[in-house]
């Protein structure tokens, strides 16, 4: 499974594709998508959307994972990152690839062991799960721990998948069985 995660950013947005491969996840590509700075925001927004679908054309992942957006106390910081969240989503969506969001609260619990977790915290264990030499820049390490949310999410929930269109299908073939008395 390869997992493209985003920490979108109107300013900055970080990037790391993640490849697990049976018990292994492996960093792919981590970095970040910076716009130049006297761009104005439908700008900015188009230049990260297009590093951000330049990465994806490249990588291929399987599914994109996406950091929700937290309310911040400024109402415009909150709308502008909801405009490059969904233009993110957008690009993702138009080239056919499923989209998982998690919110910080998730992340910082599946990577770090903790809700609260400390930007630091989590940039260490991103850095330590994934076998890293050196610490990603913030955002880069915030997005490798969405992907890396986003396969512990899936390693948990797919056993009950499993399980229940194993039960789906025996229930089919009870009621094949009724039906054909």
């Amino acid at each position: 499974m390869r997992v493209l995660g985003l920490d979108p950013g109107s300013r900055r947005t970080g990037y790391g594709a993640i490849e697990k491969s049976g018990n292994l996840c492996r960093c792919l590509e981590h970095g970040l998508a910076v716009p130049g700075p006297r761009l104005d925001l439908p700008h900015r927004i188009h230049a990260i959307v297009e590093r951000a679908g330049e990465v994806m054309d490249r990588l291929r992942p399987d599914c994109v994972a996406v950091e929700e957006a937290f309310y911040h106390e400024s109402v415009r910081s909150t709308l502008v990152l909801g405009h490059v969240r969904g233009a993110l989503l957008v690009a993702a969506l138009q080239r056919g690839i499923p989209v998982a969001e998690y919110s910080p609260r998730e992340v910082k619990l599946s990577v770090a062991g903790g809700g609260a977790a400390a930007k630091e915290q989590v940039a260490f264990m991103v850095r330590r799960l994934l076998g890293l030499r050196g610490t990603p820049p913030p955002d880069a390490a915030d997005a490798l721990a969405v992907a890396l949310c986003h396969i512990h999410r899936t390693r948990f929930d797919r056993p009950a998948a499993r399980a229940a269109s194993i039960a789906a299908q025996r229930l089919e073939a009870l009621l094949a069985r009724r039906g054909a008395r």
